[in-house]
């Protein structure tokens, strides 16, 4: 959701990538759905964990709950969001953590001044 939050509100500024230490096989669908709601569409999104070059690439890493399993290079500004885990949660659930992360990716534009 994040991502696709990024993408809608920054477009072509920043460069947006999507993964995790574990990603599911696909997107969550009642995560799809609610972002669909907002007019986003990460229907067609794909899973995928972390690369190197992916971390390399950005000046921020944005992380929510991977622990140690998340990738950490001495060079890069890591943020933590602390959210409830949507998966598997009701539809009411989901939405108000698509809001919570829509929140903080506003915060996260302005504070790297990019549109």
């Amino acid at each position: 959701m994040a991502a696709g939050w990024l993408r809608h509100l920054a477009a072509e500024s920043v460069l947006t990538y999507s993964a995790g230490s574990s990603p599911s096989m696909e997107v969550n669908p009642v995560a799809v759905e609610v972002m669909a709601e907002v007019g986003i569409d990460i229907a067609n999104a794909v899973p995928q964990p972390w690369t190197a070059t992916m971390v390399e690439d950005v000046d921020v890493v944005v992380t929510m709950g991977c622990g140690d399993a998340c990738p950490v290079y001495p060079s890069k500004r890591y943020l933590d969001w602390e959210l409830e885990d949507p998966a598997g949660q009701g539809v009411e659930m989901v939405r108000i953590v698509r809001d919570q992360i829509g929140d903080r990716v506003r915060d996260l534009i302005y504070d790297l001044a990019v549109v």
